[in-house]
């Protein structure tokens, strides 16, 4: 469902939350850290950048870095700018749920559900836990470099909160 891109974007996103820490990280220490192409990562960062998602920051100290909080940060938001708009536009005319096909309503609703799941997941969201690092063999695809430690500390803290109440 989610393209390569729209999944790198994600785990760009997530790290930049975790290791960034509001400062400027360039785009090439991103993708050694998280063991992917420098040069498609430069190519994800951009559409994040292009959309406002992230910011840019040039010079010796420059790199990128959230343009928002977290919470203001949506999965549609995301998976939109690297994949385009999401759309359910499959039949010629009129775009009236009376006169729609079945197929075209099926499809309607298909969209409905992507879209406001989409835009119900935030950034914030996956920050409270990025990766599973109970994950057998370490598979979750989220998983980067001093992610587990980040997880591990969130769910200790999480605990703690419930702990409280």
């Amino acid at each position: 469902m989610l393209t390569q891109t729209s999944e790198l974007a994600i785990k760009t996103l997530i790290f930049l939350a975790v290791q960034g820490q509001g400062k400027p990280l360039s785009p090439r220490r991103i993708a050694l850290s998280m063991d992917c192409s420098p040069s498609y990562l430069a190519k994800t960062v951009g559409h994040l950048v292009r959309t406002g998602v992230l910011r840019s920051i040039r010079g010796s100290a420059g790199g990128v870095l959230l343009a928002k909080a977290p919470q203001e940060i949506t999965l549609l938001e995301v998976v939109e700018a690297c994949q385009g708009l999401i759309t359910a536009q499959y039949c010629d005319g009129p775009d009236e749920a009376t006169n729609l096909c079945s197929f075209h309503r099926a499809m309607a609703e298909l969209h409905e559900a992507v879209t406001g799941i989409l835009t119900d997941w935030t950034l914030e969201d996956l920050l409270r836990c990025p990766a599973s690092p109970d994950a057998p063999d370490h598979e979750c695809r989220m998983l980067f470099s001093g992610c587990e430690d980040f997880c591990e500390t969130t769910a200790h803290l999480e605990g703690e909160t419930q702990e409280a109440h």
